[in-house]
Parts: C-alpha cells; sequence; structure tokens
C-alpha cells in the first residue's frame, strides 16, 4: 500500500483535448476520442488523466476562452460524453482532473455580454477609464501588445491575455460565488481534482499602477501589480473547504509561475491547493547542477509546508523537452534520460501527451495553420505554442496516423512521425514507449519510489546520484562522454537504462540515466 493520499505519489497524463484522438473524423480530438483510448493509458502505467478544457468557447485560446463552465463544447462531445469518459476511466483505476479558468471568462460569456450592454456584471471584470485617449496603465498582454481593449462607451477592458480574454474582479462577490458552485458542479460528476489556470494571477492591485522598467510583464517579482499578490490566496482556501467537503482525495494542482520555490511553497499551505507544477525543474537546462539545484531547492521549500514536489518537463504551452534539449538524436537521448531522473523523484510527476513517444517539437508549421493567439498578436515574430500540439501519431492505418478516421487533423502531422507512431513503438522494446511503460511499471511496485526521501551520493563531475528508500540508486550522466558510476552502484543490480545500448561495467554513457536495485 502506498503512503498517504495518492496525489503525493501519483503519475498523471495531461490530455490536449484538440490533439488526443479524433472519434468522429472531422480532425479535431474529442471526448470519445479520449474515451476510446483510456485502455492506452492504462496499459503506460499512469495513475490519473488531466483534460484540457473541453468547455463550450468561441476557441480563440484553443479553450482557454470559456463561455460556459457547465457544458461541453459540441466540437469536443456532450455533456453525457463527459460523464461517460469520467465512468469508464474510474472502472479502469484512472483518476480525472479537469481544467478550471478562473482568470478570465470569454468575451462570449453571458456576463461579459451583460457587461457590454451596461448591465451590473460590469462589476464582475475589470472596466476602467482612460489617461485620455490613452489606457488606464501601461500593462502588457501575455499574448503581445498592451492588456487593454476600448469599448465603444470609452472605458477601457482588462485582459492579459487575448482581447477575447477579459479579466475577472475576483473582489466581487458574485465571481467567488459563481465559482464555488462550477467546482461544485464538477466535483458532484464524481471529478477526481481540478488544475487551475494561471493560479497566480486572479488578484490585482486595485489602484492600478504602471508596470516599473524592472517588472517583467510575465514574471512575477516582488511588489508586481497584477501577479503573485497575497490576496489570491483568499481565494484557494475558500476553495480547499468545498473540495474537503466531498469524499475521496479530490485534489488541486496549480499552474504558478512565480519568482521562487518559497513563493510557490505559500500556495500549498495545508488549508490551500495541494500541488503545483515544479516549472523551476523544467526551466533548468541540461546541466547537472541546474538540475540538482531546482531539486534541491523544491525538496526544502516544499518540505516546510507538508506538499509533495510535481515534477514535469513538457505541457502544451512549451517548447517539448526532446527539442528543447537539443533536438534531433541528441535531443531524444537526454529527453529520455530526463524521464528517469524525473520519475526517480519523490513525489508526483506529469507527462505530457506524446512525450511517451519521443515527439520533438514541429517548428516548421504552415502559417495559414498555426492558431494561437500569441503567433497573430506578435506578428510571427513569436511562433506560439501550436508546435507542441500537433496530434499524436497512433498507426499508419489513416492519412492522420491514426488520429481519427478522417484525411487529416487540424495540424498536419510530419511525413516522420510515421516512424514514432504507437503501433510502431508497442512492438519495439528499445522504443521510447517501451522505455515508458517499463518505468512506469518499476515506479508503481517499487516501494522506494513511493518514499519522500532522497539522498545525494558522492558522483563524478556532471553526474547526478541518489540513493531512495530500501535500495533504490539512480544516476544520471548529464554530460556528453562516459562517466565513472558510483561505488555504490558496484553491488547493485541495473534495472532500468535510458540507453538501450549501453554496456554493463563501470562506466555510464553521456546523455544516460540508470536505475539500480540491491
Amino acid at each position: 500500500m502506498s503512503p498517504g493520499p495518492w496525489w503525493r505519489h501519483a503519475v498523471i497524463y495531461q490530455v490536449y483535448v484538440w490533439s488526443f484522438a479524433d472519434s468522429d473524423g472531422d480532425g479535431i480530438g474529442d471526448l470519445g476520442g479520449v474515451r476510446s483510448r483510456l485502455p492506452y493509458l492504462r496499459e503506460l502505467g499512469v495513475d490519473a488523466v488531466w483534460l484540457n478544457p473541453f468547455y463550450p468557447s468561441p476557441q480563440a485560446d484553443n479553450g482557454y476562452d470559456v463561455a460556459d463552465y457547465r457544458d461541453v463544447d459540441p466540437r469536443f462531445g456532450t455533456l453525457a460524453d463527459a460523464d461517460a469518459l469520467i465512468r469508464d476511466a474510474h472502472a479502469l483505476g484512472l483518476r480525472i482532473i479537469i481544467d478550471l479558468v478562473p482568470n478570465h471568462t470569454s468575451s462570449e460569456h453571458p456576463w461579459f455580454r451583460a457587461a457590454l450592454a451596461g448591465g451590473p456584471e460590469r462589476s464582475f471584470y475589470l472596466f476602467r477609464d482612460g489617461r485620455g485617449d490613452q489606457p488606464p496603465n501601461n500593462w502588457e498582454s501575455r499574448f503581445g501588445g498592451r492588456a487593454w481593449t476600448r469599448v465603444p462607451d470609452g472605458q477601457w477592458y482588462l485582459h492579459l491575455f487575448a482581447p477575447q480574454q477579459p479579466d475577472l474582479d475576483w473582489t466581487a462577490a458574485e465571481v467567488r460565488e459563481e465559482f464555488h458552485d462550477i467546482l461544485r458542479f464538477w466535483l458532484d460528476r464524481d471529478v477526481d481534482g481540478f488544475r487551475i489556470d494561471v493560479a497566480h494571477g486572479l488578484a490585482k492591485d486595485p489602484q492600478m499602477p504602471d508596470l516599473g522598467e524592472d517588472d517583467d510583464p510575465v514574471q512575477p517579482g516582488p511588489g508586481h501589480p497584477h501577479w503573485d499578490l497575497d490576496e489570491v490566496h483568499d481565494v484557494y482556501r475558500a476553495w480547499r473547504r468545498i473540495l474537503d467537503s466531498y469524499p475521496g482525495d479530490r485534489v488541486f494542482v496549480g499552474e504558478i509561475w512565480v519568482q521562487s520555490v518559497e513563493r510557490l511553497a505559500l500556495y500549498l499551505r495545508p488549508d490551500e491547493l495541494h500541488t503545483a507544477f515544479n516549472f523551476a525543474f523544467l526551466t533548468a537546462p541540461w546541466e547537472a547542477g541546474a538540475l540538482r539545484e531546482a531539486v534541491d531547492d523544491s525538496l526544502r521549500a516544499l518540505e516546510q509546508v507538508g506538499a509533495p514536489p510535481t515534477w514535469v518537463l513538457s505541457n502544451h504551452d512549451v517548447v517539448r523537452h526532446v527539442t528543447r534539449y537539443g533536438g534531433g538524436a541528441a535531443g531524444l537521448r537526454r529527453a529520455r534520460a530526463a524521464t528517469l531522473l524525473m520519475l526517480a523523484l519523490p513525489g508526483s510527476a506529469y507527462l505530457y501527451q506524446g512525450e511517451e513517444l519521443g515527439l520533438p517539437e514541429v517548428e516548421d508549421l504552415p502559417d495559414a495553420v498555426r492558431r494561437d493567439p500569441v503567433f497573430a498578436r506578435t506578428a510571427g515574430a513569436d511562433p506560439g505554442r501550436d508546435g507542441c500540439r500537433v496530434p499524436l501519431p497512433w498507426s499508419g492505418a489513416s492519412a492522420s496516423l491514426g488520429f481519427g478516421p478522417g484525411p487529416s487533423s487540424w495540424l498536419p502531422q510530419p511525413p516522420d512521425w510515421r516512424g514514432l507512431t504507437v503501433e510502431r513503438q508497442s512492438t519495439d522494446p528499445q522504443s521510447t514507449l517501451s522505455l515508458y511503460r517499463a518505468a512506469l511499471a518499476h515506479r508503481r511496485h517499487l516501494a522506494a519510489l513511493t518514499s519522500a526521501d532522497l539522498t545525494w551520493l558522492p558522483a563524478a563531475e556532471g553526474v547526478l546520484a541518489f540513493a531512495r528508500g530500501p535500495g533504490f540508486l539512480c544516476v544520471v550522466n548529464v554530460g556528453d562522454d562516459p562517466a565513472p558510476l558510483p561505488e555504490w552502484s558496484g553491488t547493485a543490480a541495473p534495472l532500468l537504462t535510458s540507453d538501450p545500448h549501453a554496456p554493463a561495467g563501470p562506466t555510464l554513457p553521456g546523455a544516460t540515466a540508470a536505475w539500480y536495485l540491491r
């Protein structure tokens, strides 16, 4: 029996609904497609599934502009399909986490339409008078350009993302009560938790001061006027009381970009959120010292509040780590090694769909097919996030590589992905998919990997080595050249290596990780 609630050590698989599996042939993923592939996820060995937004939406930001928080977009199915998906997942022993977007709604949300018409709902958003013909302040949108749009009556509204995503005013009691009801709606439908989008952004300085020269519009620092304000914690304390009133180990995981792990830990106090993504680990370069520092800092800070770390290497908002680590064969070697490092660390881990296939970022998408508002709002200066969202290659059975019965997918898949399909990799014991399946099977059955301890061991320069629990050792050679193994490994039996061709012996090849037992 694993110690503590399931979410303290779980492996959660992120499903980007647009791109996971298409059941009706329209080229867009849907809940029916997800439901049909649940046995694949069970066989992979994950514990839970996180679904990106599937709510009714104009899709200005692929669903992160929500028009109705209590229904399913017809592109993806129906509310009955969501209920069936939750039931099927539970029957397979998988838990379901859904995305919640509380910082902003869609501009098509009934509240915002009423706000534009001059109704009392205007107080639910952040409308302000401008400075003459200029916006109220110099705040910038996360997606490029200014963060304010003027409406016909002369006022301006705040949108820290796209203009179609007006920010809510979380000082309004009606906003808070609405989200309490939304939580209850989905908890009553038996979801196991929520991933909270932009969890650090709900509170804003009511004075709306200009950003200073040293203020980063994206990454919060001390005194930032719209990221990581202390008032946001009141929201999550109220949410936690609601979640705790339901049976079972339900969970919150926050998307929280803050300046330090100490600030991150504040969101994870016992009466707030349970977990948060570890972006310090994700953004660390492929360098032994940087990776160890990210691990140490996270473990130290989160231990003070009793929260487990939550590790992640890729998601729908960042360049896939095969490409981030250099691309090509070298990037794949490093990515496979990084996976064994991540899965050997204490805490929970999130996998982004397709990383188990070793998928790289698609960097040559035609401009005409890109949907990310970042691309449009920066006039192409920022390519946006579509490159990590290309639909999965399942098999060579159709023109969309098994993504669906139709002839195409909403973003084109590279021709060389024919060699990376689930079908091809399932029969190759040396494939990246086989590595993930093996690692997750060991993680599920090894008592050492559900403990909270980690002890670093002496190792050669460029090598990370640590022990966990009774008799488990992880060694990662972050360098490019072979490095000697720690003495401890000489008395241990090799269990798994990220390089299936690595010879047994006193050295470990470059960009390789290995697990041992004694």
